[in-house]
């Protein structure tokens, strides 16, 4: 008799997320590893009509190994910030349900930007976050949950979780958990201009 074949996986799901832009900066960080700020800040969420960082992440038993594309272009997996996103969800995943199959599934991320990366616009904010919550639809984790996990990716991801003026609070403890992101006011009717006048990548040039 010919040998059954295995059936294959494959789950995908993809999310847009904002732009935020900062009101009060913050200044440093206490610990570089768990993106901890020495300070509070605040920033505004942009509407997603205008600016947004669009992800689809997908699993598959097909899958060799994970894998991402930004902007139509294979980037490196082993970006040590991708792999605190990735760990952190997976780590969740683990905690609540050891034996879920998604554990052993490798995961491709194709993640694009509708405006310029790299060009003071806090892409990075946007693209984290998106990651972040496209994972957490995919592996079942809860909202609650995730900016703490976005905060290892780009410590402002955090904050473009939530919609209107969003504060990152810098926490005391030492494992970051009190370091999270909090809505303290919805903006509905308020407006911001942005001219891009050169879509490539900034080049600071520094004189010492």
């Amino acid at each position: 008799m010919a040998e059954a074949k295995k059936s294959r996986f494959f789950r995908s799901t993809t999310c847009t997320a904002p732009v935020n832009i900062a009101v009060i900066k913050y200044w440093g960080k206490r610990d570089e590893k768990l993106i901890l700020p020495i300070n509070s800040s605040l920033s505004g969420t942009l509407s997603m009509s205008e600016l947004h960082a669009k992800t689809t992440v997908a699993v598959s038993s097909t899958f060799a190994k994970d894998r991402i594309w930004l902007n139509g272009k294979e980037e490196d997996i082993e970006n040590p910030r991708l792999q605190n996103c990735l760990h952190e969800i997976r780590a969740r995943l683990l905690a609540r349900d050891p034996s879920d199959p998604l554990l052993h599934l490798k995961v491709h991320i194709c993640s694009k930007n509708n405006f310029p990366t790299a060009a003071g616009l806090a892409s990075s904010a946007a693209g984290y976050a998106c990651l972040v919550f496209s994972l957490a639809q995919l592996f079942g984790v809860a909202d609650t949950e995730l900016s703490s996990i976005a905060r290892v990716g780009s410590g402002s991801a955090c904050r473009s979780i939530f919609g209107g003026f969003v504060s990152w609070e810098k926490g005391d403890k030492d494992d970051g958990s009190d370091s999270v992101a909090l809505q303290v006011l919805d903006m509905p009717c308020a407006c911001v201009s942005l001219c891009v006048c050169v879509c490539s990548c900034l080049r600071v040039c520094v004189c010492v």
